[in-house]
């Protein structure tokens, strides 16, 4: 079954053949190199496949946006302003006489008044006895002249028959004479007290509407107090709107105007009644007075919006889509010649069915996005569309 193994062999060493040894050392070697060649074909494939490459955007991939040519369109011109809310003529009403204790108040703030209309009392107790003393004082002068030109006729009579010399009628005359001129004496200080008594009252200079009352009952005036009522005379207002330099030489005197207070719906017909001839060195504006009737929705101190019709001029008129507003005011996006959004800043002129007017801002060849606005950004690229008119 076994074959033994002789001295012979057992005597001499064990030896590997050579063809045995070489596989063994390849092997050792084709590792690394295996290795070596993944690593080398991932990083080119990361350097290839790995970066983003910007793609570029053909004409044919950028989005396609409606555009307008506004040109110049004869619009009625209209200068749109702000301001505020005053009295016309604001005529402040204080105590005319020595003054005193209020004793009533007959009117209030928004109410129409007369011209002398009594607007409040002052205690008169004083006064009235004073002008009682008056008017007593002229029933003595009065008497006294009576009983002098009484003396003056009885001596007349006696003095052809000699009783009585001429140098006693003299005296009787001016004795006549000085009771009469006291007489007069009386009356006009009679009249000096009526008349202190009656500027006693608080009256109207002028019939208009009452904008303040200052005073209440049992209050101490003075003629050195500050104005207890302001009444607009006529009750007529007016909006002093504030203008910009460029635009005070497109404005007449009654030329109309709508004015809207700010928070109402309703607007108001006024006219210019007044141009300022002076122009503020810092702000560049002159002001322009829209005289206005007077309304229950009109306050003296509002603020208010104003359009002014100042006659027909020509200007870009563009639809009310491609107008857009924000905190910053009103614009439109321009497409420049590379097809770049550009925001432009514009003023509002008249809206009217032909479109909204531009007043500033566009010189009408600019091409201007009609319907897209609120979907663009400044900066984007697009594909101008232009639209007939």
């Amino acid at each position: 079954m076994h074959n033994p193994i002789g001295p012979e062999i057992t005597a001499q060493p064990y030896r590997l053949d050579e063809n045995d040894v070489r596989p063994a050392g390849r092997r050792r070697w084709l590792v690394p190199l295996v290795i070596a060649l993944v690593l080398v074909a991932v990083i080119a494939a990361w350097s290839y496949y790995g970066r983003a490459k910007p793609i570029a955007q053909t004409p044919a991939a950028l989005p396609q946006v409606s555009v307008i040519e506004p040109g110049h369109s004869i619009v009625a011109d209209q200068v749109s302003v702000t301001g505020s809310i005053a009295a016309r003529r604001d005529m402040p009403v204080g105590v005319q006489g020595e003054g005193g204790l209020v004793t009533a108040v007959l009117v209030d703030a928004g109410q129409f008044v007369k011209a002398g209309q009594v607007l409040a009392r002052i205690d008169q107790t004083v006064q009235t006895q004073q002008l009682a003393q008056m008017a007593a004082t002229i029933a003595s002068a009065r008497a006294d002249a009576a009983i002098g030109q009484s003396e003056l006729d009885r001596a007349g009579k006696l003095v052809g028959k000699g009783f009585i010399a001429k140098a006693d009628i003299d005296r009787k005359t001016a004795t006549r004479d000085a009771a009469l001129a006291k007489v007069e004496l009386a009356k006009a200080q009679y009249g000096e007290a009526q008349a202190r008594l009656g500027r006693l009252d608080v009256r109207a200079p002028a019939a208009g509407l009452v904008l303040a009352r200052n005073v209440e009952a049992g209050q101490v005036v003075g003629s050195g107090s500050t104005a207890l009522f302001r009444i607009a005379e006529g009750g007529i207002l007016e909006m002093r709107a504030q203008v910009a330099e460029q635009d005070m030489a497109r404005l007449k005197v009654g030329m109309p105007a709508e004015v809207s207070p700010v928070g109402s719906a309703t607007a108001y017909h006024g006219r210019i009644w007044l141009i300022d001839p002076v122009i503020d060195a810092i702000s560049r504006q002159g002001i322009a007075r829209i005289a206005v009737a007077y309304a229950p929705g009109l306050r003296v101190g509002a603020f208010a919006n104003a359009n002014i019709a100042a006659g027909e001029a020509s200007q870009p008129v563009l639809p009310q889509s491609a107008v857009q507003v924000d905190s910053e005011g009103s614009y439109v996006y321009v497409i420049s010649g590379d097809g770049t959004v550009v925001r432009r800043g514009i003023k509002v002129g008249r809206v009217s069915d032909q479109g909204v007017g531009i007043s500033h801002g566009l010189i009408g060849n600019e091409k201007v996005v009609v319907s897209a606005a609120a979907f663009l950004r400044p900066g984007e690229k697009i594909r101008p569309v232009a639209l007939a008119r």
